[in-house]
């Protein structure tokens, strides 16, 4: 378990310690909570000559909190919640088994595909924030630089850091490029340096980039050490302006502007995966541009729009965002080519660089078809702009790219379940046949070791392509990335359970894993119908036939130019994962499903309970997520989660209980528990009965009902038996850090390719970054970030 270990505390009276924490949310995830100066904890305060004096807090400006934060609380491993802690485990993803096992003209075409995907990973330091390029463009060259252990002699000789800073130091640059940006892919969170901007400062000119190029690096500090130190209010966390940060419009924009963006382009029937928008004045007139992700720039037939006047605004759509990363990419794909298995290959290659080359959606669409019908490739890859989770809207999404090898052991049980589904374990779920599609379309569902993830994260199973209509059409795929869920599920512990519980699910608790995973991908996502008109004017269902079920009357249904992240807008990532992960908990108490996996009988309903179990403690957890100073959640997975929990405890009947009590510590501790017993009664009609409602809101995109519902269990109260405002506090100050993952590299030796590995050790993801780009390379990228910086709002 972690703890606040409090070692400078400021010396004066417990009610200035009190007014001081107000403006220093990171402490405590919140207020300092009043029970903290009746605990044993409040005898650990001490006075110090390094204490700050009463009269300097009082007059310390509190628009950053950087400094006062690390004064006021240490702590052995969570310290503030803007802080990468100490203890984040900095693990190296292991595929070398996988790669080996492929022939050389597969590791060709997975070393292109890999070095096409890091190029357009890059894209997402410019999704991200203004200064996630000029961070980024800042540390790489200070590291690539000279080596780390020269660096940190440096550091420590000459500007005072000590190793712990040095290391801290070298945990947010990990941070940095994992997340692809200074905000965390889970979260939506910023994150800040745990070493002091004064250090920082001063390591960076003492070291050996500053004397190789100090105007360069000057430029690099001016404009980016504020930024990255910067937690006013409003840059906490993503979000839309002006109460967050967000790349996705430009800082002018508001949330009308969104609802006004979205209805211009539902009109022109424009998807909006692959743009921003902006909104500028031009000859004294406010313009709304549309800015498509291209190589090509100007006017392209069916794709730009110059001018357009649209309910008394005007409206244009233009291309040529991220050009230069896009073009590297599809230089990478070009040479791809020549060491594809297939011709659907080819064609799936082909219609990538079009889309990237033109700005087209349509011809994503089209590569994604190919790739849905090349069934178990060796090598697995999809790459585009993928998931919305971060637009504040859900709509425009980030640039995603994957490499994989395909598990073919452990994908063969994932075969039997999707060969079993259509017929067996789909007319289980609780919506009955009216509002599941016609035609289950069976996917391609596999276990991958990732080679190469270039986002903000990575997920352990995925679930694309996203286009709905090419879902429906033409099937989908499932992945479960096997070696990243290994991963995970070797971090042991945490709080909120008893040990008793703890031993239940080390020991069940990665197979348990795989089946969520599995049952969540496939049969979560995968499964229920949209009722919607068809480009020809038709309806895919029977009106006179299928009613709403809960009014009698006619049921509702998705019009043209309408889709489902269109109407439940920024619901509809947390509610579609809610319904994946329910799906996932209610087909998780059918045997038949366990046998799949070669679950044995007497292990059977521990399992079961585990799963239940891992879910609450999720939901549970994910309060760290709430964003208590904006009301809203900053994690699409741990709303869902919370959501669920909230479900399990309406239940009643003692299925799921959450008590406050004092930990070793002193201070407030929470235990989670869950009686087994009640699952299969309570817990299943529960689930059923939410799941239901879930389905059928969406399938008829009766996003009122549906947010009603939804945003009623998303509320954090404040008191009756669960007050989970209150205890917020309690689980931001245990929270546990996350981890972040080195990725190797590749290069060609003479006609093969090797996998270039990293010894895991806490500067793995630094060493694979400054591998990663020649000098040559990190000159040209160096540039186009800070080009897209001058210019990314006009």
């Amino acid at each position: 378990m972690n703890k606040c270990v409090f070692t400078h505390f400021f010396c004066t009276k417990t009610a200035l310690l009190y007014k001081a924490s107000q403006f220093h949310i990171g402490v405590w995830g919140g207020n300092c909570p009043l029970n903290f100066f009746n605990s044993p904890a409040r005898s650990n305060l001490l006075c110090s000559k390094n204490c700050w004096k009463p009269d300097e807090l009082m007059n310390t400006p509190f628009t950053s909190l950087h400094i006062p934060l690390r004064t006021f609380c240490r702590s052995s491993s969570m310290g503030s919640q803007h802080e990468l802690p100490l203890d984040t485990p900095i693990l190296y993803l292991k595929s070398e088994e996988a790669f080996a096992g492929l022939t050389a003209r597969e590791r060709r075409y997975a070393h292109h595909l890999s070095r096409a995907s890091w190029w357009g990973g890059l894209i997402v330091l410019c999704q991200t924030s203004p200064e996630s390029p000029t961070i980024f463009n800042l540390l790489t060259r200070l590291f690539r630089s000279q080596p780390i252990d020269t660096l940190k002699e440096v550091a420590v000789g000459r500007t005072g850091f000590t190793d712990d800073e040095f290391k801290s130091l070298i945990i947010y640059y990990s941070g940095l490029v994992y997340n692809m940006g200074n905000y965390l892919g889970f979260g939506d969170r910023k994150f800040i340096p745990s070493v002091s901007r004064e250090k920082l400062e001063a390591l960076i000119k003492a070291s050996k980039a500053y004397l190789e190029a100090p105007d360069v690096i000057d430029g690099y500090v001016n404009q980016a050490l504020g930024a990255m130190y910067n937690l006013d209010e409003n840059k906490r966390f993503l979000g839309m302006p002006t109460s967050g940060v967000t790349m996705y419009f430009s800082p002018n924009c508001t949330q009308e502007d969104a609802d006004l963006a979205k209805e211009y382009m539902a009109s022109k029937n424009i998807e909006a995966w692959n743009n921003r928008l902006l909104k500028y004045e031009e000859n004294g007139q406010t313009i709304y541009d549309i800015r498509l992700a291209s190589i090509e720039e100007g006017h392209a037939d069916g794709i730009t729009v110059d001018i357009d006047e649209f309910q008394g605004h005007k409206f244009r759509v233009s291309r040529g965002d991220y050009s230069f990363f896009l073009k590297k990419m599809t230089e990478e794909l070009q040479l791809a080519k020549d060491y594809t298995a297939n011709d659907g290959e080819i064609q799936m290659l082909d219609k990538y660089i079009e889309s990237f080359t033109k700005g087209s959606v349509q011809a994503h669409k089209e590569g994604s078809t190919f790739w849905v019908k090349n069934k178990s490739p060796a090598v697995e890859t999809y790459m585009g702009f993928i998931e919305v989770y971060r637009d504040p809207v859900n709509q425009r999404a980030e640039f995603e790219s994957f490499v994989a090898v395909v598990n073919r052991e452990q994908s063969r049980k994932f075969d039997t379940l999707v060969a079993r589904a259509e017929k067996e374990f789909l007319p289980l779920l609780p919506w009955g046949k009216d509002f599941e599609e016609d035609v289950f379309m069976r996917p391609d569902f596999s276990s991958l070791d990732i080679l190469t993830f270039a986002s903000s994260g990575l997920p352990i199973g995925i679930n694309i392509p996203n286009y709905k209509d090419v879902k429906e059409e033409q099937g989908f795929k499932n992945v479960s990335l096997t070696n990243v869920m290994a991963a995970r599920t070797g971090i042991k512990g945490g709080p909120f359970l008893s040990e008793d519980d703890h031993t239940l699910r080390e020991k069940h608790g990665a197979l348990g894993l795989e089946i969520q995973v599995g049952l969540h991908e496939l049969l979560g996502h995968g499964c229920g119908k949209f009722l919607r008109r068809k480009d020809d004017g038709s309806l895919n269902f029977d009106p006179t036939k299928i009613k709403n079920p809960f009014t009698g009357g006619e049921a509702l249904f998705y019009e043209k130019g309408e889709n489902y992240n269109s109407c439940f807008t920024n619901l509809a990532s947390a509610y579609e994962e809610c319904r994946a992960e329910t799906v996932a908990l209610y087909l998780g108490l059918v045997n038949d499903i366990l046998d799949v996996f070669g679950v044995a009988a007497e292990d059977r309903e521990d399992l079961k309970y585990v799963s239940w179990l891992d879910m609450m403690y999720a939901g549970l957890r994910g309060l760290e997520m709430y964003q208590p100073s904006q009301g809203k959640w900053g994690q699409a997975h741990s709303q869902a989660r919370y959501v669920i929990l909230r479900v399990a405890l309406e239940a009643g009947e003692g299925l799921v209980n959450i008590t406050e009590s004092a930990g070793s510590d002193g201070l407030p501790d929470l235990l989670l528990t869950l009686d087994k017993t009640k699952i299969h009664t309570v817990g299943h009609q529960a689930m059923g009965e939410f799941l239901r409602k879930l389905q059928i809101y969406r399938s008829m995109g009766d996003s009122e009902s549906g947010r009603s519902m939804f945003e009623k269990y998303s509320e954090v109260p404040s008191d009756g038996p669960f007050p989970f405002s209150k205890w917020h506090e309690i689980v931001v100050r245990k929270r546990r850090p996350r981890m972040v993952l080195a990725m190797p590299n590749t290069r060609v030796v003479g006609e093969d390719v090797e996998l270039v590995s990293y010894p895991e050790t806490v500067d793995c993801v630094v060493k694979s970054w400054v591998d990663r780009f020649s000098s040559e390379e990190c000159e040209a990228l160096e540039s186009a970030l800070s080009t897209f910086v001058r210019g990314c709002t006009k």
